[in-house]
C-alpha cells in the first residue's frame, strides 16, 4: 500500500481532536489512518518549547522535506511552462493542473514537478533573475484558523435541531448528490460576510453575500439557492451550530431539505465546507470587508471554484458532475 501524506485538512482535524482530548485510536478512526501513523505525526511535530500540535508548522515542515529531495529549475518545454503558469494564476493547484493538462494540450507532467519548478525559482527568499515568484498563487495555511464554536459551545441545546449523529449514514459515503454543508465566512470586525453551501459529492459551491448577521439573513440566502433545485438534489444540509443558523425550521419548510447540526468545535464534520472556505480565503483573506465586495465579484469566485478540475472527481469539475444530475 502506498503511503499517503497527511493533508493540511487532516492536520487541522488532528489539532481539534487534540484540543478535545481524543485518544490516538479515536483520531485514527476519524481520519481512517492507523494509530501508529497518528502517533508518529504527533510526536514528530510537537515542539520542545510548547506542548501543542500546530498544523501549519507540521505542513510546512513536511513540504520542506519533500522539496529538499531534488529540484529542477525548469519544466520540459515552453508549452508546458506557459500552461502551468497560466493556470496557477487562475488559482488551480499543481495537482489540478497535472490532472487536466494531458487532456487539454496532450502533454503530461507530475504535480511534484510543478512544485519543484515553483520553489527552484527562489533563492534566499527572492526570485532568481529571470524567474517569477509563483508562490503567492499556491494555497497557503500560514495563519491558523480559530476553532469555530468554542465561544458558542453552550448554545446548541436551545436550538433543539437534529444532531449530526441522527443524520442518515448514506451521507457519509458521498454516493449520492444532494447532501450539503453550510457555513458563514465572517467579514472584518465580525460584520456580515458570506454564506457558503457546498454539495458533498460534487464539491459544487453556492456563495451568497449576506445583508446582516441575524438568522433570517442566512435563511433567506439558503432559500434563494435551494428554491429551484429538484428534491433529489437537496436531501440534507449540515450546518455549524452558530446563531446565524438557528432558524432550521424555516429552512426545512421553505427550502425543502432536512437540517442537521455539527458538534461544537468539530469542524472536520463539515470538512468539505471547511476546505472550500479555505479556497475562498485565497481570494478574500481574513479581515476582508465583504461590504466592499460586489455581487459580481462574489459570483465570479463561485464560477472559478465550480469550474476547477478535482482529483477525486477524475479531474472533472464540480459543475460538470452536478450538471449531469440536473439533466444538462
Amino acid at each position: 500500500m502506498t503511503y499517503q501524506h497527511f493533508s493540511i485538512e487532516e492536520r487541522e482535524s488532528l489539532q481539534y481532536m487534540w484540543w478535545d482530548r481524543k485518544s490516538i485510536r479515536s483520531m485514527a478512526k476519524v481520519l481512517n489512518r492507523s494509530p501508529s501513523s497518528i502517533s508518529r505525526e504527533l510526536k514528530r511535530n510537537f515542539p520542545a518549547c510548547r506542548n501543542t500540535y500546530t498544523p501549519r508548522v507540521a505542513q510546512e515542515r513536511a513540504l520542506s522535506k519533500r522539496r529538499c529531495r531534488g529540484r529542477t529549475n525548469r519544466l520540459k518545454n515552453d508549452r508546458i511552462r506557459q500552461y502551468v503558469v497560466f493556470h496557477l494564476k487562475k488559482r488551480w493547484s499543481p495537482e489540478q493542473i497535472a490532472g487536466k493538462i494531458k487532456s487539454q494540450i496532450g502533454e503530461s507532467i507530475s504535480h511534484e514537478a510543478i512544485y519543484r519548478f515553483i520553489y527552484a525559482s527562489i533563492s534566499y527568499g527572492k526570485p532568481r533573475p529571470g524567474f517569477e515568484d509563483l508562490r503567492p498563487y499556491l494555497r497557503r495555511h500560514r495563519k491558523m484558523r480559530q476553532p469555530k464554536g468554542v465561544r458558542r459551545y453552550q448554545r446548541l441545546s436551545k436550538y433543539q435541531g437534529l444532531s449530526i449523529d441522527k443524520r442518515p449514514s448514506i451521507v457519509n459515503t458521498r454516493h449520492r448528490l444532494g447532501d450539503w454543508e453550510g457555513d458563514t465566512v465572517e467579514s472584518v470586525n465580525h460584520r456580515p460576510g458570506i454564506n457558503t453551501l457546498v454539495e458533498r459529492k460534487s464539491g459544487l459551491v453556492f456563495i451568497t453575500k449576506l445583508n446582516g448577521k441575524a438568522a433570517d439573513n442566512t435563511t433567506k440566502a439558503i432559500q434563494s439557492r435551494f428554491r429551484n433545485l429538484p428534491d433529489k438534489l437537496k436531501h440534507t444540509l449540515t450546518m455549524d451550530n452558530g446563531p446565524e443558523n438557528s432558524d432550521w425550521r424555516s429552512i426545512e419548510e421553505t427550502a425543502g431539505t432536512k437540517c442537521f447540526y455539527a458538534h461544537a468545535y468539530h469542524s472536520w464534520e463539515r470538512g468539505t465546507n471547511e476546505n472550500t472556505n479555505g479556497l475562498i480565503r485565497d481570494y478574500y483573506p481574513k479581515k476582508t470587508d465583504f461590504s466592499n465586495i460586489s455581487e459580481e465579484e462574489i459570483q465570479f469566485i463561485e464560477s472559478e471554484l465550480n469550474t476547477r478540475p478535482r482529483k477525486r472527481l477524475g479531474w472533472k469539475t464540480p459543475l460538470e458532475v452536478f450538471s449531469v444530475a440536473l439533466g444538462g
